[in-house]
């Protein structure tokens, strides 16, 4: 199992230099980041595009990603648009991780519905695919009914029957350990797997202390053992160095 870090963290301090923090990680050994979009939570969690790309021009050969980007809150053409011109900057090494969005601060903050959020979800993966294999032209055909692909890999994060339909319609599985605990990602990611899913990723593993370290190295074993095939740590301000954490899973 390989081991990744979050770019951002979800405590009130100041959000981290990006690029420091990101050359610090990949210096310690850790294998991919990942930064997360949120917004209307209180504490600023910096714009995953620009998280990304200024992570991906600070290091070298290491995969960079989201997990999540929330659909529902960008027009397709927009997103479109975005993730190609971040695609510019990262090349193959970004994977972008999607979903429907759970926390609807977020959506009041932007004047979104949250109650349609899986319906517009929907509308929007199927023109963003679209967008997306057309690549620069953004003007291509936009009916919902498409089905063309292209772009980076496309990793959904939800629960539920969503699960399953990571496993029939996306490139792998983003499960987020923040509300969820180890047995359930780990029942979860037996149905994953069980509907022929691929790629899985645990991610928002949180570490805030040193106190941290033993039963996140006991969690990390369980997922490893699980065939989880990555993992993403987040460490809070005060918690404990990434080097530490990365010895935790050799």
């Amino acid at each position: 199992m390989r081991l990744g870090a979050t770019l951002a963290h979800l405590s009130d301090a100041r959000p981290f230099a990006v690029a420091e923090w990101a050359r610090r990680l990949v210096g310690a050994g850790f294998e991919s980041l990942w930064t997360p979009q949120i917004i209307g939570r209180g504490s600023l969690v910096p714009d995953p595009f620009v998280t990304v790309a200024v992570a991906a021009t600070a290091t070298e050969g290491v995969e960079v990603g989201t997990a999540t980007v929330q659909v529902p809150l960008h027009h397709p053409a927009d997103l479109a648009h975005r993730i190609l011109s971040l695609m510019s900057v990262c090349g193959d090494r970004l994977t972008l991780g999607i979903s429907p969005g759970s926390t609807e601060a977020d959506y009041a903050a932007l004047d979104r519905d949250y109650t349609a959020r899986f319906r517009t979800f929907d509308q929007n993966v199927a023109r963003l695919r679209v967008l997306l294999a057309h690549g620069r032209d953004e003007r291509a055909d936009l009916a919902p009914a498409a089905t063309a692909t292209g772009g980076p890999p496309l990793l959904l994060g939800s629960w539920g029957a969503n699960v399953e339909r990571a496993a029939r319609e996306f490139d792998g599985w983003l499960a987020s350990g923040y509300r969820r605990t180890t047995d359930q990602i780990i029942a979860a990611h037996e149905r994953y797997r069980a509907a022929g899913g691929q790629r899985a990723i645990v991610c928002a593993v949180r570490l805030s202390g040193t106190d941290d370290l033993g039963p996140t190295g006991e969690q990390l074993q369980r997922y490893a053992e699980a065939g989880f095939d990555d993992a993403v740590v987040l460490i809070e301000p005060g918690g404990p160095d990434p080097e530490e954490v990365r010895a935790l899973l050799p």
